[in-house]
């Protein structure tokens, strides 16, 4: 009598993310991501001062007082841009596991089933039809610009990429050879997709967790670049982008602060997800 086994993977994949951090474009990205967003996280005890302050000084250069000078309000940019950070970071963080979970919920879904599989991805096509401006325009038309509509657009938009990688990635494992074994065994269609299929389709969810921050990044950069994003005076890095664009040729650094810490984030995750995408593919 013969008995079946479970190939079980070599590495843990815990050892495989910790090595692909470890590489050199993990690094890096690591590296962008935790400066800019540490920078961000002790903005109120790296500035001291009130990012909202008005003065007399508009528009005036990097100085002892304020480091990357003032905006055309006269306010500190060194703060605003410090808090606009946090700003964006938190919106990104509470967005994106919105959209993972709703994806990946309506993934399982799919897998029940051909009909749902069939309606799930209706519902993930009607979502990617619309451009994520119009989907923005769209919901802030309902619920009015502030925090909760970029957090709203952002998630929707996530919604499609998690719930397809997911999809995939249970097509692919329950037909493998441990799979099929598990189901001659006895066991159940939802024991054999929990226990084990979807075990082995995680992998890539990880590496679109970190493409899905570099797109809320520049989903909430473009909302408030609009004024569809957070209500002002609150600082975010694209209201900040917003208001330089009139004063572009007069006083290029206004731009240049919150650009660079917007390129740092988006090329800091995107190089994370490279490294996490070859690592799990070795």
């Amino acid at each position: 009598m013969t008995t079946t086994t479970i190939p079980r993977k070599s590495a843990a994949p815990g050892g495989r993310y910790r090595a692909a951090l470890l590489s050199a474009r993990g690094l890096t990205g690591l590296a962008l991501v935790g400066v800019v967003a540490l920078a961000g996280l002790l903005a109120p005890l790296l500035t001291g001062t009130d990012p909202n302050a008005q003065s007399a000084l508009a528009l005036a250069g990097p100085s002892a007082e304020h480091p990357f000078g003032t905006d055309d309000l006269g306010r500190d940019l060194y703060s605003r841009v410090l808090h606009g950070i946090g700003t964006d970071l938190a919106l990104i963080v509470t967005a994106v596991p919105i959209g993972a979970l709703l994806g990946c919920s309506a993934a399982l879904l799919a897998a029940s089933s051909r009909w749902a599989d069939l309606a799930v991805q209706r519902a993930f096509d009607l979502l990617l039809a619309f451009p994520g401006l119009i989907l923005a325009l769209a919901v802030t038309a309902v619920l009015g610009p502030g925090r909760w509509p970029v957090v709203i657009v952002i998630a929707l938009a996530e919604i499609p990429g998690f719930g397809r990688q997911l999809r995939a990635g249970i097509l692919v494992q329950r037909e493998r050879e441990y799979a099929l074994a598990a189901r001659v065994g006895g066991a159940s269609r939802a024991r054999v997709l929990l226990r084990h299929v979807l075990p082995n389709a995680v992998d890539p969810l990880i590496v679109q967790t970190a493409v899905a921050l570099s797109l809320g990044v520049f989903i909430e950069g473009a909302m408030s670049f609009l004024g569809l994003g957070v209500r002002p005076p609150e600082p975010t890095l694209g209201s900040i982008l917003s208001q330089s664009v009139a004063y572009l040729a007069t006083d290029p650094a206004f731009a240049a602060v919150p650009l660079a810490a917007t390129t740092a984030l988006v090329l800091g995750f995107t190089l994370i997800a490279e490294a996490l995408n070859r690592g799990i593919r070795r």
